[in-house]
């Protein structure tokens, strides 16, 4: 059986949140949907699975870069929301890479592109990361190429 789309699993998961009465559930739900959408209409087309995956990574990558805010402004309820939203939104993403994995693939994308110092940092990344989109963070990604083209 193949995979559900991640349209179809926020439609399914929406109903279980409406029927369970989970409105931090659902309103996140809802939020990720309206995104979703909102891109396919400026599209003017249904959005492919790697399109989901950008936007789901966006608005993970959005609400991590707000908690400092909310740290500074001492704004503990509303740090405790935003990471509760983190936390469920990355459920929809895909595994992530252990830290094993993804050196072994910088390895790869190195010895792959000839690359030998951090001049040569563009060719490493445009390879490397079309594999692990959505699958690791491009700054934890981007150090470890960076340590390795020492």
């Amino acid at each position: 059986m193949p995979e559900k789309s991640l349209a179809d699993r926020l439609f399914d998961d929406q109903r279980e949140a409406s029927k369970a009465k989970d409105r931090f559930r659902l309103s996140v739900i809802r939020m990720l949907r309206a995104e979703l959408q909102n891109a396919a209409i400026a599209k003017s087309a249904p959005l492919d699975p790697e399109e989901e995956l950008a936007i789901l990574t966006r608005e993970v990558k959005k609400r991590q870069e707000s908690l400092s805010d909310y740290e500074k402004a001492n704004r503990q309820e509303q740090l405790d929301d935003l990471n509760r939203e983190i936390e469920m939104l990355k459920t929809y993403l895909p595994e992530q890479l252990s830290d094993q994995e993804l050196e072994k693939m910088v390895r790869d994308a190195i010895a792959e592109s000839g690359a030998e110092t951090k001049r040569d940092m563009g060719k490493v990344m445009s390879q490397l990361m079309p594999r692990v989109k959505g699958k690791a963070d491009g700054g934890i990604v981007r150090r470890m190429v960076e340590d390795m083209l020492q």
